[in-house]
């Protein structure tokens, strides 16, 4: 495992520096993994133009030999770091069935729950989203910026097929993706509650897959879920979230745990 002295990590979020939780699940998805496995890093501002793959996140990682490389794509990020062991594999002592019930459980937030979301933020709620994320921009050029991002946006969103549904079947397969994941936690609670008993730490999180520690999973559902509840573009998705109090206790404990630094949601 490479050390603070071997390296230095900067996570570009495309929001300023601050001890604050941002919108995009993916950067906390990324923040989640790396807190999970203790692994020191810096926070910078950075914006989609400047990032490897055209999105947030992106890192910035300087080892010993003093050469900065960036990568981009959380899960792309994330692979590459637990390959030159700056990360563990949180998955190595996952049987294979269980490999594909974690990442089954990826592919449900990052591959529905995320396009879902998206519609919701950039068509339901334009103003807001546009507001928040070009916040940054002054007016005349927010309102034309705004409008190319949503029409990339729409376009992308037809063709996946999410911008293809109505706006009633859309809140349905929302909800879904929510309820189900929902099912699992509440299931994990129950694996919990004998660990608990046994470590007598009646604020230790409890896991997607019902284990002693985070996997792959954890990253991804924490990152949805703390972005369903920060983001003011998403009511629905907010509303819908915090109607299941095993979700939000999920969310509570791993703030608790790995992220006492950051502002909690309202």
């Amino acid at each position: 495992m490479a050390t603070d002295t071997d390296l230095q990590l900067t996570v570009y979020r495309g929001a300023p520096p601050k001890n604050a939780y941002v919108w995009s699940p993916f950067v906390t998805k990324l923040e989640a993994r790396l807190r999970f496995s203790s692994v020191p890093y810096r926070l910078g501002g950075g914006s989609p133009r400047s990032a490897p793959k055209g999105k947030i996140p992106y890192v910035s990682l300087t080892d010993a030999d003093g050469e900065p490389r960036t990568m981009g794509d959380s899960t792309l990020i994330i692979r590459r770091l637990v390959e030159t062991d700056t990360l563990p594999d949180v998955n190595a002592a996952l049987a294979p069935a269980q490999r594909a019930h974690d990442l089954a459980i990826r592919a449900l937030m990052e591959d529905r729950a995320y396009f879902y979301g998206a519609r919701e933020k950039w068509c339901d709620n334009y103003d807001e989203m546009r507001a928040h994320v070009l916040a940054s921009v002054p007016w005349p050029l927010q309102t034309v910026l705004g409008w190319l991002a949503r029409r990339a946006v729409f376009r992308g969103l037809y063709q996946q097929g999410t911008g293809r549904l109505a706006e009633d079947e859309v809140h349905l397969f929302k909800e879904e993706v929510w309820d189900s994941l929902n099912a699992l936690l509440t299931e994990s609670v129950k694996t919990s509650s004998r660990q608990k008993s046994k470590t007598n730490d009646d604020d230790v999180p409890f896991w997607v897959l019902g284990g002693s520690e985070p996997t792959e999973a954890d990253a991804s559902v924490y990152g949805f879920i703390v972005g369903a509840l920060v983001c003011t573009a998403a009511p629905t998705t907010a509303k819908i979230v915090r109607s299941y109090p095993t979700m939000i206790d999920y969310a509570e404990r791993v703030h608790r745990r790995y992220f006492p630094d950051y502002e909690r949601w309202m």
